[in-house]
C-alpha cells in the first residue's frame, strides 16, 4: 500500500519515522516534508492546503491511505475532499475539526455538555471585551478564536496588558484568527497532554505526555508551539486518566456524535490538573508537536493499523504496546522565536547527535540544499531520547543538543524539570 503523510514539521517527521517501519507500506510519501523526512520518505513539493493538488497526487500515485498531520488542512476540509474521492484518510472532517478551529465552538460545547473547563466569554469587538476584563480577576487568558499556529494565547497579568492585548488582536495581531476572541479564567495547576484515538464512538487512550509551551526556562516568557515534551507524564496517574476519560473525553466524543459531526482521528486534550481534578484547556484535532515525537519514540507497535482502524470504525480490534522507557524531546528553535528570526542558517553536527545511543533528531523547520541542512522555520529540530527514567532521557537529549553546531539556534535548558523533580523526591 502507498501512504501519503501531509505536513512538514517535527510531528510529521516522527509519524513518517514510525510508519516507515511498517511492513504494510510499499511507498511512503510526505508532502511537502522537510530536510530530515527525506531520509525516511519520498518528499513531494505540495502545500498542505492545496487540496486539488493533493487529490490529483493521490489518484496518480495509487495512494491507499492519507495521514493528515497539521490542523490547517483538517479545518479546510481535506478529509472531506478525500472521502468524496473515495480515498481513506486519518483525521476529522472539517465540521469535527472545529474543536480546534474555533475556541469559542469548543468552549460552547463544554458549556452545553458539562465538561469541566475555565469560565469564559466570547467577543467580536473591543469595548465589551475590555469591560469584561475590568470586572474579572487577574490574570486573565485571552485567546484568538481561530488557528494561530500555537501562538494565539496570551496570559495578561495586568489590566493594562489585557486591554492592550484586546486592541492588538482586533487590530490584526493574529490575522483573521482574531476576528473573535475568547477571554477565560486563569486556571492554576499543572498542565498535561492526553491523547486518544477515536473512531467516532470508541476510544483508545495513548501514552501520556507533557509539553512546555513558554519559550523560557522555568516556564517563563511568551507561549510558543512547544519547546519540548516528555512521556509519560507522572501527573497523569491511573485515577487522573480515568477522570479525564469519564469527565472530558467520552462526553466530547458522545456530544460530537449526537450533533451528527462524529470525531474520527486523534483527539488531543490540553489539560490543567487542578485541586478539583482535570479541566480542559483546549482541544487539538491532531497529534501535538513535540508530543508526537515522544509518543512515537515509546510506541512499540505498528502505527499504521491503528490509524487505519480509527478511520474505518474498527478501533476495538486494536491493541497498542508501549515501551517502558521514558522519552524526552528538546526543541531547538531559531534565535528570536516566537518573534522574528533569521532563516537559511546552516546546521552542522546532526550526524553526531543521531549517532548517540537512544537519540533521534526529528526535523521541523529545515530544508536540504545540496549537502547542507538549513534552518527555515521557528522551531527547527526536536532532539529526542529515551531512557529508563525521564532524567536519563533528559541527559541523553541534551547530549544530542551539545553535539549540534548551530550558533543561530537556542533551546530551553530545563525540559522535563517537573518530572525530574518528582523522580528526585521519590528516590
Amino acid at each position: 500500500m502507498n501512504i501519503l503523510v501531509i505536513g512538514s514539521g517535527g510531528r510529521e517527521h516522527a509519524l513518517c519515522w514510525s510508519l516507515s517501519k511498517s511492513p504494510l507500506i510499499d511507498t511512503l510519501y510526505c508532502a511537502p516534508g522537510n530536510g530530515g523526512i527525506e531520509g525516511v520518505a519520498t518528499c513531494v513539493p505540495m502545500a498542505v492546503d492545496d487540496i486539488p493538488a493533493i487529490l490529483n497526487f493521490c489518484q496518480d500515485n495509487d495512494i491507499g491511505f492519507v495521514v493528515v498531520g497539521p490542523e490547517l488542512p483538517l479545518v479546510l476540509g481535506l478529509v472531506d475532499a478525500l472521502s468524496d474521492a473515495g480515498i481513506k484518510s486519518f483525521g476529522p472532517t472539517s465540521a469535527a475539526a472545529a474543536l480546534e478551529g474555533s475556541k469559542g465552538f469548543m468552549k460552547d460545547l463544554c458549556r452545553d455538555f458539562d465538561i469541566p473547563t475555565a469560565t469564559y466569554a466570547r467577543f467580536t469587538e473591543a469595548t465589551a471585551a475590555k469591560e469584561y476584563v475590568a470586572d474579572s480577576p487577574l490574570p486573565v487568558v485571552i485567546k484568538a478564536d481561530g488557528l494561530a499556529a500555537g501562538k494565539g494565547v496570551i496570559i495578561a497579568q495586568t489590566l493594562e496588558v489585557a486591554t492592550a492585548t484586546i486592541d492588538d488582536i482586533f487590530d490584526g495581531l493574529f490575522g483573521g484568527a482574531g476576528a473573535e476572541i475568547v477571554i477565560e479564567e486563569f486556571m492554576v495547576g499543572e498542565e498535561a497532554s492526553f491523547f486518544v484515538l477515536t473512531d467516532g464512538e470508541n476510544i483508545l487512550p495513548l501514552a501520556t505526555a507533557q509539553d512546555h509551551k513558554p519559550v523560557g526556562d522555568g516556564d517563563t516568557g511568551p507561549n510558543t508551539g512547544g519547546m519540548g515534551a516528555y512521556s509519560p507524564a507522572p501527573v497523569m496517574t491511573e485515577e487522573m486518566i480515568k477522570a479525564t476519560i469519564d469527565q472530558i473525553i467520552k462526553p466530547t466524543v458522545d456530544a460530537m456524535k449526537l450533533r451528527n459531526t462524529p470525531f474520527k482521528g486523534v483527539l488531543y486534550a490540553g489539560l490543567m490538573i487542578t485541586e478539583t481534578g482535570p479541566r480542559l484547556i483546549e482541544y487539538n484535532v491532531r497529534f501535538g508537536d513535540p508530543e508526537c515525537q515522544v509518543l512515537c519514540a515509546r510506541l512499540d507497535s505498528d502505527l499504521l493499523p491503528a490509524l487505519m482502524a480509527t478511520a474505518t470504525g474498527e478501533l476495538p480490534d486494536v491493541r497498542l504496546s508501549w515501551k517502558q522507557d521514558a522519552a524526552l524531546t528538546v526543541v531547538m528553535a531559531a534565535e528570536g522565536y516566537p518573534e522574528a528570526y533569521e532563516k537559511n542558517t546552516v546546521i552542522n553536527g546532526l550526524a553526531e547527535a543521531n549517532g548517540i545511543e537512544d537519540v533521534t533528531v526529528f526535523h521541523a523547520g529545515t530544508k536540504k540544499q545540496a549537502e547542507k541542512i538549513l534552518a527555515v522555520g521557528g522551531r527547527v529540530l526536536g532532539i529526542t531520547a529515551t531512557g529508563k527514567t525521564i532524567k536519563q532521557a533528559q541527559e541523553k537529549a541534551y547530549s544530542g543538543v551539545t553535539s549540534i553546531d548551530w550558533p543561530q539556534g537556542f533551546c530551553r535548558s530545563d525540559i522535563g524539570w517537573r518530572a525530574v523533580d518528582r523522580e528526585n523526591r521519590d528516590q
